[in-house]
């Protein structure tokens, strides 16, 4: 089962926005639209998506305001983002890119253009999952020497749990379907059933303890391995 990216797109304008959603559903994505700048909000706390395709003009604040708040925004400063506008003056491209954009697209495009460029940014963005270190508050991963500790402490955990639990570290705060998840650690050639993930999950918290409450269930979507409940433990 392949990995289908989210796609967040934020446009005003209906008659593209569908266009747009229409082409990246037919070429493997996996496409959301917000109008506005307080509806692409609502969506990016619900979700984390893959890539922003992200208009220039909107009601409210302006596609550049937007691009620099998440941008200096914790969770959402890796999430890249390409800018859509039919302002295409050099001046414009550096202030688009100079906000924060990863890309530039003038209107209007075309669908390969559009598609090549989200690929692109996603190829520059994919995260490995072999090697390095990670951590998420008192929680440690070390890539290098198969080692996970929590306030100090080294967890013992089976290799799929270990490659499970670096995935979700490195993809904190996002939600994965288990299909993505069979994709992503799995790997998209092996058959097996998507409960296999449930089992998992439910031994990769048994192993990590305490630290459990960082994996999330996400009625009806899948798993999220987040850092809130731990400021909530803290506090």
């Amino acid at each position: 089962m392949r990995n289908m990216p989210r796609v967040l797109i934020v446009e005003d304008e209906a008659p593209i926005a569908e266009l747009i959603a229409v082409n990246l559903r037919h070429n493997g994505f996996q496409p959301t639209w917000a109008m506005d700048s307080e509806t692409a909000q609502r969506e990016l706390e619900a979700v984390l998506p893959d890539v922003i395709l992200l208009d220039w003009m909107l009601p409210g604040e302006s596609g550049l305001t937007l691009a620099r708040k998440w941008r200096n925004d914790s969770r959402t400063k890796g999430v890249p983002i390409l800018m859509l506008t039919a302002r295409g003056d050099e001046a414009d491209r550096v202030a688009g890119l100079d906000a924060g954009a990863d890309d530039y697209i003038t209107k209007p495009f075309s669908t390969k253009e559009m598609l090549a460029r989200i690929r692109a940014v996603l190829r520059r963005r994919s995260p490995e999952l072999d090697g390095g270190t990670v951590a998420i508050g008192a929680l440690v991963l070390d890539g290098a020497t198969h080692r996970v500790s929590y306030e100090g402490e080294q967890l013992r955990m089976g290799p799929t749990e270990f490659k499970l639990l670096q995935y979700l570290m490195k993809n904190a705060e996002r939600v994965h379907s288990r299909g993505q998840l069979l994709d992503k650690v799995w790997g998209d050639h092996v058959f097996i059933e998507e409960r296999t993930v449930d089992v998992h999950v439910k031994r990769l918290r048994e192993a990590l303890g305490s630290a459990s409450v960082l994996i999330e269930t996400v009625r009806g979507a899948g798993y999220r391995l987040t850092a809130q409940p731990l400021a909530q433990l803290n506090g």
